[in-house]
């Protein structure tokens, strides 16, 4: 009676086989081709985020690949191609070209700060030295006599896109020190100090940085300090983190003995650091901006992330620590501001990577995870999926496989019914 009723069971489950696998093939084919059409219309294969990237597509999508390389995840290989053809024929790089197969305008299109920012991101990720050595030769060639840079070639030199030159120069492993103008021979070192505060302005300004040179006397910008203070000494937007300093805090300009003409770029780094903490602590440990029809100030999260990456890299973990806890608290809304824009998480992954802290664990949310849902999937996520579909007994990819080898064991016979009942309840 057994044995009928292990063979009747046999049938069923051959007869079940028949039907029951492929209808799993065919649900799992369906929820792959609804995922690979998820992203059509949207926008452009290999572009981290949905919104219009006219004005932010190639300084987005470097942030991106920034961050996940800051933390150990490989960016697909289609983000990668997407961020090189954008590189224009002369080695710069526009804001975004929907069409790559037409020229640039090398006076108004190719811009200082997506180039600068660009070359980061390649050299980070390896494998495009090309790319790397095209846009290193643009920024050389755009320099201006001054030493810096402005946002287009020949453009007024400003302390936002001089630093993100300085970055781009660092990541391709060559010294910004020696990155000297052909005409005068002044590095960007030179423009950088150039623009910032000295002891002749007021002492809560002194060490900030000005955007720009121009009439009347420089005004310090947030901004620009954060920049400065990251690109004085040496680094990009990404780096490794340099550990705890017992407190250390930044220390104020010189001033005393009548003269700071002779500072360093590391000396110029410290009175900017200087002059941030204590921006951030008059204001609760954050940055603040005005936007255009605001009543009042609100929290610059993006600029806020800067200083604790440039605190960071000042070796001054401490004083970084705070601000980040600040911008990792519930209230502050840093995560609600972040959430579905690459830049933006990419940046608060830059902060908390460089400060020491855990960006998969940001206060309560993960934004290495919205960071790479916002894209084309890593190659580690999609190496960690297969991996799962194959450990994984229950549910998924693995369901079809269950059924495929119950369907084997159907065609054994009953001498191996009573192993595959063993290995199911396993």
């Amino acid at each position: 009676m057994n044995v009928r009723r292990s063979v009747a069971a046999l049938a069923i489950s051959a007869a079940l086989c028949a039907t029951a696998a492929p209808a799993a093939t065919a649900a799992t084919a369906a929820s792959a081709a609804s995922a690979a059409s998820a992203d059509d219309g949207k926008r452009p294969e290999g572009l981290y985020g949905t919104k219009d990237p006219k004005f932010d597509g190639v300084w987005r999508q470097s942030l991106a690949l920034l961050a996940q390389d800051s933390v150990g995840v490989k960016p697909a290989a289609s983000a990668v191609d997407w961020l090189a053809g954008q590189q224009c024929a002369d080695g710069g790089f526009a804001a975004y070209r929907a069409a790559t197969g037409k020229a640039c305008d090398p006076k108004k299109g190719e811009f200082t700060d997506a180039t600068g920012a660009a070359i980061q991101a390649l050299a980070a990720v390896g494998g495009r030295s090309s790319a790397v050595e095209k846009g290193i030769g643009w920024l050389k060639r755009s320099q201006n006599e001054d030493g810096g840079w402005g946002m287009n070639p020949g453009g007024t030199s400003d302390a936002n896109s001089t630093s993100v030159a300085v970055g781009a120069f660092a990541a391709a492993g060559m010294d910004p020190m020696e990155v000297a103008s052909a005409a005068s021979g002044k590095t960007p070192y030179d423009a950088l100090l150039g623009l910032q505060l000295d002891c002749s302005a007021k002492a809560g300004q002194r060490g900030a940085f000005a955007y720009t040179s121009g009439k009347g006397k420089p005004a310090a910008n947030d901004l620009a300090t954060v920049s400065a203070a990251l690109a004085t000494r040496g680094s990009g937007f990404a780096f490794d983190p340099v550990g705890k300093d017992d407190d250390k805090k930044p220390e104020l300009l010189a001033c005393e003995g009548g003269g700071d003409a002779d500072r360093a770029p590391e000396d110029a780094s410290e009175a900017a650091l200087a002059y941030l903490s204590t921006t951030m602590s008059d204001n609760g440990m954050h940055l603040k901006s005005t936007t255009p029809g605001a009543d009042k100030a609100q929290p610059d999260f993006g600029a806020t992330a800067d200083a604790i990456m440039a605190l960071a890299a000042g070796e001054h973990s401490a004083a970084a620590a705070r601000p980040l806890q600040w911008l990792q608290g519930k209230d502050s809304g840093a995560a609600a501001w972040a959430k579905g824009d690459p830049g933006a998480l990419a940046k608060l992954v830059l902060a908390a990577h460089a400060a020491g802290g855990d960006p998969r664990h940001f206060g309560d949310v993960d934004l290495v995870q919205q960071l790479n849902a916002t894209g084309p999937k890593p190659v580690e996520d999609q190496a960690s999926e297969k991996k799962s579909a194959k450990d994984d007994d229950n549910g998924g990819t693995s369901s079809v496989w269950w059924i495929v080898g119950s369907c084997a064991v159907a065609g054994m016979g009953i001498g191996f019914l009573l192993s595959g009942r063993k290995r199911q309840q396993l």
